[in-house]
């Protein structure tokens, strides 16, 4: 009995012996654990409400019509100036030949302006000529007149010869004047022609303008991509009729760089500044960091921006701690952080009150 009993004393004091050096590990491993937090929340300020971002653009259509060829895939890299969609451009370049017809037309007019206008000057410079002859034949009946009169004084002609005299001279007076008249209007034609010739001209420039626009639909029918990046979820198929300005793709900038949006407690931006350095580790790599520099901080709380901004007047106020965006560059080369996408989960490491720019 004396043996049973030592040899359970003796196993009570080594599980005893155990379990303080096992609670005695614990607790070193806690208060290690608790001294690293402490230090960490002493002098880092770290946020795990942050995401990758990239520029992801939409790819839309200028003109309408129906989807003629698709030259693109879901998620395929393409470059600035490739062909990613061309639309049924027929009605279009019907359009556009309409428009180069009528702009030969107006500019036909202004050759026909320009013949008028030439007519007109010889018709002018005719009409000079029987001004002239009407002039002197004018002046010859005047001379006649004045005879005649002389010779009606002395009984030396009769009534009737000096009245036929006198009608030649008015006859001859009419036909002066007409033929002035037919000179001026003559110089008017030509003004009004010109006239007609500077309307001509602009309704030339209109005709122009008008196949410009045409030539642009034409091109917009074939669309192309912006810059470099790699497409997107492709949501429009070989033959289907798009509206213009619809949404046909969209393209993930693969140039302005990537960056991460991090939502600071308000309470933990007293300690950043534009320029400070940045520990960034994604959910995608764990283990593996990535350098960044805050670029800027956003001028009011993500709450601000939202649709219905909350209004704490109404009298249902609940202080909740806001979060401020605060934007942070990538510096890391293209290759290391080619992995990782947008909307990617990250963890933010800030150190507080550290003014180390790069």
């Amino acid at each position: 009995m004396n043996t049973s009993a030592n040899q359970f004393q003796n196993s009570d004091k080594l599980i005893t012996k155990i379990t303080a050096w096992i609670a005695g590990v614990i607790l070193i491993g806690l208060c290690i654990w608790g001294a690293a937090t402490l230090w960490e929340l002493w002098k880092y300020e770290v946020t795990e409400d942050a995401q990758i971002e990239e520029y992801i653009n939409p790819v839309t259509s200028r003109v309408g019509g129906y989807v003629r060829e698709i030259k693109y895939e879901e998620n395929q890299p393409v470059r600035k100036g490739d062909t990613l969609l061309i639309i049924d451009n027929l009605e279009y370049q019907l359009a556009q030949q309409e428009a180069e017809a009528a702009l030969l037309h107006a500019k036909a007019q202004i050759a026909v302006l320009r013949s008028s206008v030439s007519t007109t000057s010889k018709n002018a410079t005719v009409n000079e000529g029987q001004i002239a002859a009407s002039k002197a034949k004018l002046w010859h009946q005047e001379q006649e007149f004045a005879r005649y009169e002389k010779l009606l004084e002395v009984e030396a002609v009769t009534q009737q010869q000096f009245e036929n005299v006198k009608t030649a001279l008015e006859v001859a007076k009419a036909d002066y004047q007409s033929f002035l008249d037919t000179y001026q209007a003559s110089l008017s034609k030509v003004n009004d022609i010109k006239v007609q010739r500077e309307v001509a001209m602009a309704e030339i420039k209109r005709r122009e303008a008008v196949v410009d626009r045409n030539k642009l639909d034409v091109a917009y029918t074939v669309i192309t991509a912006p810059y470099d990046g790699k497409m997107g979820r492709k949501t429009i198929q070989n033959g289907q009729m798009i509206q213009a300005g619809q949404t046909l793709a969209y393209i993930v900038d693969q140039h302005e760089g990537k960056w991460v949006i991090a939502n600071f407690k308000e309470t933990q931006i007293r300690h950043m500044h534009t320029g400070q350095r940045v520990d960034i580790e994604a959910d995608a790599l764990p283990g593996e960091h990535f350098n960044g520099r805050i670029v800027s901080l956003s001028p009011a709380t993500g709450s601000r921006f939202s649709l219905l901004p909350p209004d704490n007047s109404t009298g249902n106020f609940v202080k909740i701690t806001q979060r401020v965006p605060v934007r942070i560059l990538l510096t890391d080369a293209r290759d290391k952080i080619d992995y990782l996408r947008a909307g990617m989960n990250a963890i933010v490491v800030v150190k507080k009150g550290g003014f180390n720019n790069d």
